[in-house]
């Protein structure tokens, strides 16, 4: 669900590429044309990379730490004002995935930070990087911009990373972004190598890449849901692309209509080979009093999932079995005693429905709060088995009629 967060910044946080790139120190600060003829040195080979070529040479510059802080915070401001920010923190925490003691605008300014070595900006179409980087490191990252930028030139980037209304739909985009990034950025630096055909090598990017987060302090500490949501798009985008660059569409790109539409087709590829689409819900009235309203999608299921289970790991996050979502949508309202949350989950059958109730819906309901009740029903909307979760304050009017939902047509 934080798709929109990581996209406010469209920021790389490209791990250190095997033990050359773990040193720290401080390093002469790279100046403008360094980084221009950096640029220039590395372009053919991204071109070569992703099979398109760039139409105008991107513009680069260096900027401090400093400076993207402040860069970060006016992009915040832009794509997650405060009601949007409420909307947001509101349904973690109503769902247990982050304590009411946090707040999220202030950690994903400092997580962004840390995180950030550089980022490509569609508005202004330039390169930017991050005074004081490892000179190894700033080639990858300098590697994994330029494929941004070369996306942009193909790609509407700021109206895709700009979507209102369907998040898993933007995380789904941003992965594909990020996961052709990740590779194509790694086959530059290692150019001799053909590395979708080497799975130990990408197991060891994939291990070292978690790793490398662990020893970033904000990253280390943040909630799960934000960890999870920061790593997706850069691992399960890559995995998705491997397995694109191996299928009959090796030769085209995952771009317009063939871009995926959810997290569920980037997380199981072969759902998206043959043709499996989500079905699409909204609510059949205006309501008053309506915080936030979205989708979540199979990614946040599954980081819900893990989260409940209180998994000591990520594999519940990773695990190649689908949960069989199918769909679906929440709304979020303001009430006088505390926020309050319809959502309704479609599933591609009803075992899988019961496998959820049993699991999550189950463990759900033990983390209710004080004062909340809940109710799990299992309705069939258009002959499709869903889930409604309704988590409220005992006192909630809404109670007495509870939205509806319809599938979009």
């Amino acid at each position: 669900m934080v798709s929109q967060l990581r996209s406010a910044v469209l920021a790389t946080a490209v791990a250190q590429l095997l033990g050359a790139l773990a040193c720290r120190g401080q390093p002469p600060a790279p100046a403008g044309d360094d980084v221009a003829r950096l640029i220039d040195s590395l372009r053919p080979a991204v071109e070569k990379a992703i099979g398109l070529r760039f139409r105008t040479p991107p513009r680069s510059a260096v900027r401090s730490r400093e400076q993207v802080r402040a860069y970060i915070l006016q992009k915040l401001d832009q794509e997650l004002p405060a009601e949007k920010a409420r909307g947001l923190q509101a349904t973690y925490r109503l769902l247990g995935l982050l304590p009411d003691s946090l707040d999220l605008r202030a950690l994903l300014l400092d997580l962004f930070t840390e995180q950030i070595v550089g980022y490509y900006e569609p508005d202004s179409t330039t390169l930017f990087v991050v005074a004081n980087t490892d000179p190894q490191l700033l080639r990858l990252t300098v590697a994994h911009e330029l494929v941004h930028a070369l996306q942009h030139q193909y790609l509407p980037l700021d109206s895709i990373m700009r979507q209102q209304g369907d998040n898993d739909r933007l995380s789904a985009a941003q992965a594909i972004l990020e996961g052709q990034a990740t590779l194509a950025g790694l086959q530059v630096i290692v150019p001799d190598q053909n590395l979708y055909a080497m799975p130990e090598f990408w197991e060891t990017y994939r291990e070292q890449f978690r790793t490398q987060q662990r020893t970033m302090p904000v990253f280390s500490k943040a909630p799960r849901i934000l960890r999870e949501s920061v790593i997706f798009p850069y691992l399960a985008g890559a995995d998705f692309l491997r397995w694109w660059y191996g299928s009959e569409n090796r030769d085209t790109q995952p771009y317009g209509p063939r871009m995926p539409v959810s997290t569920e087709q980037v997380l199981h590829p072969y759902r998206y080979g043959r043709g499996d689409q989500p079905l699409s819900l909204r609510f059949t009235a205006e309501e008053p009093h309506v915080l936030y309203e979205d989708v979540m999608g199979e990614f946040d299921l599954r980081v819900l999932a893990a989260d409940l289970a209180k998994a000591a790991t990520e594999a519940e996050v990773q695990t190649p079995l689908p949960l069989g979502w199918g769909g679906d949508r929440f709304r979020v309202y303001e009430t006088p005693a505390g926020p309050a949350m319809v959502w309704y989950i479609l599933w591609d059958d009803v075992p899988s429905r019961t496998r959820f109730l049993g699991t999550s819906g189950q463990r759900l309901e033990l983390r209710r709060r004080l004062g909340y009740r809940m109710e799990l029903g299992n309705p069939m909307i258009a002959g499709h088995p869903a889930t409604r979760i309704v988590i409220a304050p005992n006192e909630w009017l809404g109670w007495k009629q509870v939205a509806a939902v319809q599938i979009v047509p």
